[in-house]
């Protein structure tokens, strides 16, 4: 995957994190009061920080694992092991990382991985 590629894939990542934060201070009072007084630049960073406890609990589990999912997407980036399977190794297509940009798996794994849970 070539870095102009990466580099889009990168601010989707961050923009989906910044959705997921954006819609849960819109919904939640205690959150949106954590964040009120921040940088609106360390919006997207506010997860990794140390007030990040009172956000999880205001997460819904599904929102909590995407954005995991987007945090390690992120950190793949930063190693250069974007784009590649953690099963098998094999490069994601780029039609899966568009659809899913914190995809882990190829679509192989990911089909092999959801029958053996079934």
């Amino acid at each position: 995957m070539d870095k102009t590629n990466i580099e889009r894939m990168k601010q989707s990542l961050q923009g989906l994190k910044s959705e997921i934060i954006s819609n849960l201070v819109a919904s939640n009072k205690d959150f949106k009061e954590i964040v009120e007084g921040m940088d609106p630049k360390d919006l997207a960073d506010v997860a990794s920080d140390d007030i990040d406890r009172k956000m999880i609990e205001a997460l819904g589990s599904q929102e909590l694992k995407r954005l995991k999912l987007i945090d390690s997407a992120l950190t793949r980036i930063e190693q250069g092991k974007y784009g590649l399977c953690i099963k098998c190794g094999k490069r994601i297509p780029q039609d899966r990382l568009e659809a899913i940009p914190y995809a882990l798996m190829c679509i192989e794994c990911k089909s092999a991985e959801e029958r053996r849970n079934r």
